[in-house]
């Protein structure tokens, strides 16, 4: 069970993994930040780009903020980040 921190930008033009912002993994979400619409894109988008079944993701914390603790049963932090960050070509950089 791995446990990934994120930071997501709301009503961006498409959704998209940018890179890294301190520990976080920083996310483009076109969805808006109202009515946790962003939080439920999220979670989609990470099930679709980790292919994993949307039920064993779990928003632990951050429902109505731009950074929100995610969990993903079955796989590590290491294994999202990894996911996450080769999908995005953006693993060495960091952004601030």
């Amino acid at each position: 069970m791995g446990t990934l921190r994120v930071h997501i930008i709301p009503n961006a033009k498409i959704d998209k993994v940018v890179g890294e912002h301190g520990h976080a993994i920083k996310i483009n979400l076109r969805a808006p930040a109202v009515q946790g619409k962003a939080s439920t894109a999220l979670l989609r988008f990470l099930a679709e780009k980790l292919s994993v079944p949307r039920n064993v993701i779990v928003l632990v914390r951050g429902e109505r903020s731009r950074d929100k603790v995610i969990r993903i049963d079955g796989l590590s932090e290491g294994d999202i980040r990894r996911g996450l960050l080769d999908l995005s070509g953006n693993s060495s950089r960091t952004i601030r």
